[in-house]
Order: structure tokens, then C-alpha cells, then sequence
């Protein structure tokens, strides 16, 4: 008999790790009034966080050398390439073709997709219990950005599908973390992830852009370290250790946190209006991640 219940502190761990990676878009949005581009914040956030992780990384080797075969070292450079990196070019590129909160509602189909690669590639057995927490979670994120969606405008499909992807992309870079966690440790592995994201998206910068990085206002600069702080080193971490601890099923239904957090943090810092709506579907969203996180009943 083995208890399969997720502990407090792992739900703690989850949700504020992924907050603190919502902040992100208030931020953005905050940097934006300088007229910085999408890429060049982008590039800011990942390399003023290189540093801290090169320094953990030389502290903290990998846990199990002996377990790692070269195979998952290049897996492990596939996963940072596609979750930190592809998955938010993607995001990128959809949103010049639909309204946020379209995007916002495509996006958080990760969950699904978490457990179908899972019991694809795994075997990972769905339980009934995360298909439930998973309807509540997405009826509440409908609710909440359902009047944000205008379907007006041509390349929807495009816009859509691109989304699709960047949700695809992340439920792959969750599931392959899943597995490599443990054999790598947390701070190794994330490390190591991010790293390979900064590559990439330094090298996207110098392939496409090449455009001046030095000219910005001071306040450009700031934002992108506190998001390289707040929104990227921190929380990346805290995301590796709550799917080390609970699994990548059950993070990626916590996830649903991530827009109606987004909501609050700009009610709070952007003065964007919070409507009785989305109250609501921030409630439901709330009652998906409290089931999904009660103890479930030993089993043999």
C-alpha cells in the first residue's frame, strides 16, 4: 500500500513558480512602452539569467553520472531547444495573427496534450481524477477570457494552429523533463536547459535581427533582469523540483493558474479591469487545482 497524495509543499512549489513566470507578461507589457522589440527583450531576459545559471551549474554537477548515457544528453538538448526557446517562438508569431485571449485558451490545451504524449511514449496511465480536474480547470480558463475572444480577422487558422504548436512543444519539453529530472537533479538539468535556450535564441537574434541591443532607456535593461530574476531563474526551478515531485500530469494541470494569475497581476500593476466574469472563471480554475491536489485514496 503506497499513498500517491501530493504533498502541500509541492503544491506550494508549483503555484508559485508558475506565478512568478506569469509576472513575465506584465512586464513585457511594461518594457513595451520603450518601443523595445519582442526579440530583444527576449534576448535581455535570457542573457542577463546565463550567468546565474553557468555559476549553479559549476556548483551543482549532475546527480547520477553514471546513469546518464550520451543519448540523454541529447535529449536533453532537444528539450531545451523546444521548451524555453521553440515553444515561445511559436507563442510569438501566432499572437501577430489572434487576440490574446484566444491565444491564452489554445495555449492551455498542454495539459491534454501532457498526458496523451505521456501515455503514448510512457505508458502513463490517465486517471479519471486527472481528466475531472483537467474539464473544471479549462471551463474555468474559457470562462475567464471568454470575452477577450474576437474571432474577426483573416489567418485565424494560421494564428491557431502556430499556437497549437507552441502548446505542443511545451507538453513535450514537460514530459521529457519528467523522466531526465531524476537522473540529472534539478538544478543540473534546468541549468543545462536554459543554457541551451539562451543559445538558441542568441543565435536566433544574430541569424535574423543583429540590431542594436544598447540603445535602449535604462528601464528596458531593468525589466529585463527582473524578468531574468523574477520570471525566469527562480521560477524554472521551482517549476524542475514540483514535476520532479509530483510528475508531469499532475504539474501541467496546475498550469491553469498561469492565465488567471496573468489576469490579477495586471489588474494589480496595469490597471486592466478584473470583470465579475472572470472572477468567476479564476474560482473554477481554483476548484480544478484544489481537486486535482486532495489526497487520493491508497492503493494497492
Amino acid at each position: 500500500m503506497k499513498s500517491t497524495s501530493i504533498s502541500l509543499s509541492s503544491v506550494l512549489i508549483a503555484i508559485v513558480g508558475i506565478v512568478m513566470f506569469s509576472a513575465k507578461a506584465v512586464m513585457v507589457k511594461l518594457a513595451y512602452q520603450y518601443d523595445v522589440s519582442s526579440l530583444h527583450l527576449l534576448v535581455f531576459r535570457m542573457v542577463f539569467a546565463l550567468p546565474f545559471y553557468l555559476g549553479l551549474l559549476y556548483f551543482f554537477r549532475p546527480q547520477n553520472p553514471i546513469e546518464i548515457r550520451n543519448s540523454d544528453y541529447v535529449w536533453l538538448i532537444l528539450f531545451g531547444f523546444i521548451g524555453y526557446y521553440l515553444a515561445s517562438y511559436f507563442d510569438f508569431l501566432g499572437l501577430k495573427y489572434i487576440k490574446a485571449g484566444l491565444e491564452r485558451i489554445i495555449l492551455f490545451v498542454y495539459p491534454t496534450l501532457v498526458l496523451l504524449i505521456s501515455r503514448i511514449f510512457l505508458k502513463t496511465k490517465i486517471t479519471t481524477k486527472q481528466l475531472i480536474a483537467i474539464l473544471i480547470t479549462y471551463v474555468g480558463v474559457v470562462i475567464a477570457f471568454w470575452g477577450e475572444i474576437n474571432l474577426e480577422g483573416s489567418n485565424i487558422a494560421l494564428g491557431a494552429f502556430l499556437i497549437f504548436l507552441s502548446a505542443l512543444t511545451y507538453a513535450s519539453y514537460l514530459v521529457g523533463s519528467g523522466w531526465l529530472i531524476p537522473k540529472f537533479g534539478v538544478m543540473a538539468f534546468t541549468s543545462l536547459a536554459m543554457i541551451v535556450s539562451t543559445v538558441c535564441v542568441v543565435a536566433h537574434y544574430g541569424i535574423t535581427d543583429r540590431g542594436d541591443l544598447l540603445n535602449y532607456p535604462y528601464q528596458v535593461y531593468l525589466l529585463g533582469f527582473l524578468m531574468a530574476i523574477i520570471s525566469t531563474l527562480i521560477p524554472s526551478f521551482l517549476v524542475s523540483l514540483a514535476i520532479k515531485r509530483m510528475g508531469a500530469n499532475n504539474f501541467s494541470i496546475f498550469g491553469s493558474i498561469g492565465p488567471i494569475s496573468t489576469i490579477i497581476l495586471a489588474y494589480l500593476f496595469l490597471d486592466e479591469r478584473l470583470s465579475t466574469v472572470q472572477f468567476i472563471g479564476a474560482f473554477i480554475v481554483i476548484l480544478g487545482v484544489i481537486f486535482i491536489s486532495k489526497s487520493k485514496k491508497k492503493t494497492s
